[in-house]
């Protein structure tokens, strides 16, 4: 199967992924959710300091701001969160907190973007925090189809 993910532009590749792991995990996600998932992987798929950032200073920095720097610094946070949770769970162990401090953060974080944002946008942040814990299992099996061999994404 992981020699279908091999060629390809990598819109294609991470949204056939995502298909697939929620297939095997028996989540349908809507087109929203989807695509905002294949969109998170693509934004931050080059992101060198994804894993050396503190999400929770991160959030800080972002109730400091105002209107669109708050909330995109806050769906930052959450995408971050999101990616961390489901793709590097090892680095909660490491910094000695649980997974779930991650969903939560990023939870929270979705919330308030959905909370300062007007009708669409917020509706579609309402629907990834109420379903994020759905979206960190999507990207586990993500994490476990796109290890080559057997070999775990640290």
């Amino acid at each position: 199967m992981i020699d279908a993910f091999t060629q390809g532009a990598p819109v294609q590749l991470w949204q056939a992924l995502v298909r697939d792991s929620a297939d095997r995990a028996g989540h349908r996600l809507d087109e929203s959710r989807e695509s905002y998932l294949v969109f998170v992987l693509l934004r931050h798929q080059r992101d060198g300091h994804l894993l050396s950032r503190i999400q929770a200073l991160e959030w800080l920095h972002a109730q400091a701001n105002t209107g669109t720097l708050r909330t995109d610094a806050l769906r930052d946070v959450g995408d971050r969160c999101l990616l961390i949770a489901g793709l590097f769970p090892g680095l909660a162990a490491r910094r000695r907190v649980s997974v779930d401090y991650f969903v939560e953060l990023g939870r929270g974080a979705y919330l308030d973007v959905a909370s300062a944002s007007r009708a669409a946008y917020a509706a579609l942040y309402a629907q990834l925090a109420d379903g994020y814990r759905e979206l960190v299992e999507v990207l586990r099996g993500v994490r476990e189809l796109a290890a080559p061999h057997g070999r775990r994404l640290t």
